[in-house]
Order: structure tokens, then C-alpha cells, then sequence
């Protein structure tokens, strides 16, 4: 684990010098101090010789200057360090959870995740820019100190830092609790945060239901797992600082008592007795600083596990040695003895057999839950086919890069998602280099200009989280206008208009026969009457294909299609 974290030093080499360096430096020169008190008492002001004292002075002065440059060093380019390890860490999981398939995040809460990219890395940049330093610093100056002392009196130096074992024990013992215990508050944090963004994103819903209340004990709920993890980590805190501050104080007191024991002996000259005081001090205060270190490191230590854990999790669906760029495909689709079931459980899909060519339109239809929505998803690989192959022009998909793959394949869904942001954006989020000309065009072909007309500011209008200030219908055009710029060859509609009215669903579908025009399409369908016009239509039942035709070679037949059309229609 530490070599992977040490491998984040790598890009800013220059910068962990200049920090690192510069804090032993300044960790040395503190050093200094004691020795010029020392020399001021016993040799300069017992001569009377006040140019030399000026001198002295001036040199600490300098000394101080000095000391007080790399002290900004530290703090400015050290925390640019840390930060810059923190960022590049958290660019890594993001591009990490980006590759993950749909099924991980079927088994994943959102807030839980944004937890894993936020809190659980907070910590990490003062474990980066402090870490090895404290640990090289700490070491440096109870070393230096502690030979500085010997120099003065070697009985009093070992008196001295008889209780530096205890603090050692100390540290060890309650790093490795408090490493447990945060580990428990990210967990307890992520489902805190889990449960707030899903309440919040359904705010309409408890309100609509009038459950404010339940929504309110659940979170106290919550809160409260939260404030009991962070109040035990707290505790542990306040018996490991209570704990350092005595064995600090006590060598603090060994120094002043077993000194004076010594100076009025007359083994110490005063000079040497203030020295030594003044010593101890700079001694004990990397040890004071293990309280920080305590307090943040663990922290920052079960922050970088779960990022690990997180990295180490392997994808479900990758990308083949030696896969291929597709620039283009026709859309000759073959699904060849395909068999999928989620987590090995009970099957989805059985020994599927299906051919499509290319600018095919194929509806497909049955009951929910029967696989049409599974049938589609496998061909972008959104989800990976338990059994069989599935191919386009010949190809199998899994020989085919996923990034050339999906950019081959169109899908509108029925749940639109909008991002946060104007009109224009959203639409040009289907090809990012697009020109305004060519965004205008798409508008115009999903009969979605009169809308934008109608906006205060036209493309440019900000449309809300998920596109709330849109209507359903509008948000569907949106959709559609984003899938005409992209122009991919083959496309895929998930109940694209279940949802809509009437009236605006014959709009959109004629945006969508537009749409569907010269493509190989696949459309999944709830109401019958919108795939009358498919080449072929597939009915999916019970794990597989029940039967397949036109509209009216089904109706001829006394099978599913036919019930599940008498069914609607005549209701």
C-alpha cells in the first residue's frame, strides 16, 4: 500500500524536494537557538563584550528570516503537494467508476459513491504533504536534540527521555484504533449521504405522499449512526492527546527537576542548564505534534484503503486484448444462442436467437420483466451476455472497442436524463464538437426550434437539475435533438414515449420515425399501437423469443402478440 501511494510523488518530484527539504532544514536551524542561548549566558555575557551580543543577535535574527522563508515554503508548496496527490487520486476513481458497468451501479448507492470521491479523499493531501516530512522531522530532532543534550550532561539527557517508549506505545496502539474507527465513519458517512441525496432527489415524491415525517425519523436515524461513530472517534482522540500531554509535561518536569538537581551539584552552569531547558522544548515538539498526527493520519489512512479497495475492484465488462476500433457499422445484428441472468441468479434470458439487418426497424414487446429491455442493453455491453455471442456486420462486439462500439449505438430512453446546464449544452452533449449551425439543425429535426423560441433566452436557457423546468414532452424532443447530432447507425428506443400524453406522443413519434429513418433500429414498446409500422416485431416472454412477424402476420395468429393486443385495445 505504501508503494502505491508513494508512486503519486512521482509527477512532483521537484515539489517533494523543495517541501521536504526545506522542513529539515528549518527543523535544523531550530536546533540552533538553544546552542546560541547557551553560548550567550556562558561565554559572551560574562565578558561584557556587548558588540558580540549585538552580533549574536543579529545572526539569530537572520537565523529567524531565514527560518520564517521556509517555514511559507512548507505550508504554501507543501499543501500544493498534498492537494495535487489528492486531485490526481480522485481523477483516478473517478475514471475508475466511469468504466464500471450498469450492474455495479445496480448494486451501488449514488450518495455512497460521492462519498468514495469527496470525504473519503479529504484527508489524503495532509497525509501526502505531512506525512513523510512529520516522520523524517520528528525522527531528525529527537535525534538532534537528544545528541545536543547528551553533549550538555548525559545522566540528565537519559532522565530525560525515559518516557519516550511510553509516547511510542502510545502512538502505535491508538493510530491502528483510530484507523478502525474512521474506517467506520466513511462507511456510517456513506450511507448518510446516500440517504440524503436519495431523499432529496425524490422530494417531490414525499411530498406528494406527505411523508415528511417518516423521511425526518429515517434520517434522524442516520444522524445519529454518524454522530456515534464521530463521537467514538473523538474519544479515542481525547484519551490519546490526554495521555501524550502527560508524558510530554513529565518530561518537561524531568528536565527542569533532575537540571536544577544537577546545577545546584554545580555539574551544569546556568548557561548550560537554560540551554538544556530550552532544548528539551524543541524535543518534545515534534512529539506534540504526534496528537496532529494522530488526529488526521488515520483519517487519511482509511481514506486511501477504500480508494484502494475501490481501484482493486475489478470491471465486469473490459475491453479485449488486441479489440478493435469500429469507425463505422452498417448494423447486420446476429444474437446467437445469448443467455443472461444478473449475479448468476435465475436466468433473464435463454438460448436467444436473432437476426436484425441492417436499417431493420424491430419492435419488441411482452410482458414486463420478460427481457426486452435486457435483449437491448447487451448490445452496447451495458451488461455482458452470460452464454453466447452477440455480432454486428460479422464482428463479434466483444472484438470491438466499447468507446468505438457505443459511439455506433443511439439510445432514448423513457426516463431522459438532462444535465444541469442550457438548452444548447444538453444537445450538444451528443457530439461535443458540434457547431451551432449543426446543433440549430438537430433542434429543427427533433420539432424542438417552436421551444426554444419560445424560452427567454433561447439555447442559451438554463433548464434545471435533470431538466426540471421542462416538460416531459420537451425534455423527449431534448433527447432526441441530442441523438439526430450524435447520427449514430443503429439505435436503440426504450419506451420513448410510455410516458407522454397523446398529443405530444404523435409529435414525438414523428420525430422519432425521423429519427429512425435509415437506421437499423431497435425500439421497445409498451403501447402496440406506435409498432404497427416496425419491419418485424418480436415478442419476448418467459426467458426468450415467443414468437416474431409483422404486425399483421402476428394478429393472424393466436399467440401472445395477439392477446396482449386485444388486451389494450380492447380495454
Amino acid at each position: 500500500m505504501l508503494k502505491r501511494f508513494f508512486n503519486y510523488y512521482r509527477p512532483y518530484k521537484g515539489l517533494f524536494i523543495l517541501d521536504f527539504s526545506s522542513a529539515v532544514i528549518a527543523a535544523v536551524l531550530e536546533l540552533a537557538f538553544p546552542v546560541a542561548v547557551n553560548s550567550v549566558i556562558d561565554t559572551i555575557l560574562p565578558s561584557g563584550n556587548w558588540n558580540r551580543i549585538i552580533t549574536a543577535s543579529v545572526f539569530l535574527l537572520l537565523l529567524y528570516i531565514v527560518n520564517t522563508f521556509l517555514q511559507f515554503v512548507v505550508i504554501y508548496f507543501g499543501h500544493r503537494l498534498g492537494i495535487n496527490i489528492e486531485t490526481d487520486m480522485r481523477q483516478d476513481l473517478f475514471n475508475k467508476l466511469q468504466k464500471q458497468s450498469f450492474s455495479y451501479y445496480d448494486n451501488n448507492k449514488t450518495g455512497k459513491l460521492m462519498t468514495r470521491l469527496t470525504a473519503d479523499l479529504q484527508d489524503i493531501s495532509e497525509v501526502a504533504h505531512h506525512g513523510p516530512e512529520d516522520i523524517f522531522i520528528t525522527l531528525i530532532t529527537l535525534v538532534g536534540a537528544f545528541l545536543l543534550m547528551l553533549r550538555v550532561h548525559t545522566t540528565l539527557a537519559i532522565a530525560t527521555i525515559v518516557l519516550i517508549p511510553f509516547i511510542m506505545f502510545a502512538v502505535s496502539f491508538f493510530n491502528k484504533k483510530m484507523t478502525a474507527v474512521n474506517t467506520r465513519i466513511f462507511e456510517n458517512l456513506g450511507e448518510f449521504n446516500a440517504g440524503i441525496e436519495a431523499t432529496v432527489s425524490g422530494v417531490r415524491v414525499v411530498q406528494a405522499f406527505a411523508n415528511e415525517a417518516h423521511e425526518s425519523e429515517r434520517f434522524k436515524g442516520l444522524n445519529k449512526l454518524y454522530r456515534q461513530a464521530r463521537l467514538t472517534f473523538y474519544k479515542t482522540m481525547g484519551i490519546s492527546s490526554s495521555y501524550n500531554y502527560l508524558m510530554i509535561r513529565l518530561i518537561n518536569l524531568f528536565a527542569l527537576f533532575f537540571g536544577s538537581y544537577f546545577t545546584l551539584q554545580g555539574e551544569l552552569s546556568y548557561g548550560d542548564f537554560v540551554g538544556f531547558i530550552l532544548l528539551s522544548n524543541i524535543f518534545v515538539r515534534p512529539i506534540e505534534k504526534v496528537n496532529n498526527m494522530i488526529e488526521q493520519y488515520p483519517k487519511g489512512i482509511a481514506g486511501f484503503k477504500r480508494f484502494i479497495e475501490e481501484m482493486d475492484r475489478e470491471l465486469e465488462i473490459t475491453d479485449k486484448p488486441g479489440a478493435v476500433d469500429v469507425a463505422y457499422l452498417e448494423g447486420n445484428i446476429v444474437y446467437d444462442a445469448v443467455s443472461f441472468s444478473y449475479d448468476n441468479a435465475t436466468p433473464v434470458l435463454e438460448n436467444v436467437n436473432l437476426s436484425i439487418k441492417a436499417g431493420e426497424t424491430v419492435a419488441f414487446v411482452g410482458p414486463s420483466g420478460g427481457g426486452k429491455t435486457t435483449i437491448c442493453n447487451l448490445l452496447p455491453r451495458f451488461y455482458e451476455a452470460t452464454e453466447g455471442t452477440i455480432s454486428i456486420d460479422g464482428m463479434a462486439i466483444k472484438e470491438m472497442t466499447m468507446h468505438s462500439l457505443r459511439n455506433q449505438i443511439g439510445v432514448v430512453q423513457q426516463d431522459v436524463y438532462l444535465f444541469p446546464g442550457t438548452i444548447r449544452e444538453n444537445i450538444r452533449y451528443g457530439k461535443l464538437d458540434a457547431t451551432e449551425e449543426e446543433i440549430k439543425q438537430a433542434a429543427i429535426m427533433a420539432n424542438l426550434e417552436h421551444v426554444i423560441r419560445s424560452m427567454p433566452e433561447g439555447l442559451d436557457t438554463i433548464i434545471g437539475e435533470r431538466g426540471v423546468k421542462l416538460s416531459g414532452g420537451q425534455k423527449q424532443r431534448l433527447s432526441i435533438a441530442r441523438m439526430f447530432l450524435k447520427n449514430p447507425p443503429i439505435l436503440i428506443l426504450d419506451e420513448a414515449t410510455s410516458a407522454l400524453d397523446t398529443e405530444t406522443e404523435q409529435v414525438i413519434q414523428e420525430s422519432l420515425d425521423s429519427l429512425a429513418e435509415g437506421r437499423t433500429t431497435l425500439i421497445i414498446a409498451h403501447r402496440l399501437a406506435t409498432i404497427k409500422h416496425a419491419t418485424r416485431i418480436v415478442v419476448v416472454s418467459d426467458h426468450g423469443i415467443a414468437e416474431q412477424g409483422t404486425h399483421e402476420e402476428l394478429i393472424t395468429q393466436d399467440g401472445v402478440y395477439r392477446r396482449l393486443y386485444e388486451a389494450q385495445f380492447l380495454a
